[in-house]
């Protein structure tokens, strides 16, 4: 009782009391650009904290532009929507907020030209290695925020929240607060895909 209370508590803290206000705009609007960011993919053996610089030596955010931190084992966010739609979900390890990846993982065979990615806030990288083995992600990038940076710059009030990025990282319709259906979330990768190519995008050939 004590274990699942402390875990309880501390989804509560991380998502109403660190994330932020619980009247304040939740998540990045339709139409504005997401924030960048770079930080180390949690299967990967790159450790530091997530770089949120837009330029360089921009202090505690960053002495590279997160767009430029770009390798194995680092998840940029601006490397995927250069090269196409997104979906991005935040998510904390605990409770069923990461039903979500199983969701997204679902959808990678059938939207392979769609970025598929996940950033888990605060937590510990071991016990989101093997939440990652249990649910076989393979198509699914996650990252790890240690320090839960990109809560407070994304506007995470809810569990998981999932956001649908255009290519160049345009919000295409509004972020999804909780986890949903097959059936929904498939709908709206959907309708990133056709906002895309009606942007102009078209996927790759081969």
């Amino acid at each position: 009782y004590l274990g699942l209370l402390a875990v309880l508590i501390f989804v509560v803290v991380v998502i109403h009391t660190v994330l932020g206000k619980p009247t304040a705009v939740r998540g990045i609007e339709p139409g504005r650009r997401i924030p960048p960011f770079a930080l180390p993919l949690a299967t990967g053996t790159v450790n530091g904290e997530a770089d949120v610089a837009t330029h360089a030596n921009e202090g505690s955010a960053g002495r590279t532009p997160a767009c430029a931190e770009r390798g194995t084992g680092i998840l940029n966010v601006c490397e995927l929507y250069e090269r196409g739609p997104v979906v991005l979900a935040l998510f904390v390890e605990a409770g069923s907020c990461p039903a979500v990846l199983g969701e997204m993982q679902a959808l990678t065979g059938e939207f392979p030209d769609v970025g598929f990615a996940a950033v888990a806030i605060k937590g510990e990288r071991g016990p989101l290695r093997k939440l990652m083995a249990e649910r076989g992600l393979t198509s699914v990038q996650v990252g790890f925020d240690g320090d839960g940076v990109l809560a407070g710059l994304y506007k995470l009030l809810s569990c998981p929240q999932v956001t649908f990025v255009l290519p160049g990282g345009v919000v295409q319709g509004p972020v999804l607060l909780s986890t949903p259906s097959s059936q929904a979330l498939s709908a709206r990768v959907q309708a990133l895909v056709a906002a895309a190519r009606a942007h102009g995008w078209s996927a790759p050939r081969g």
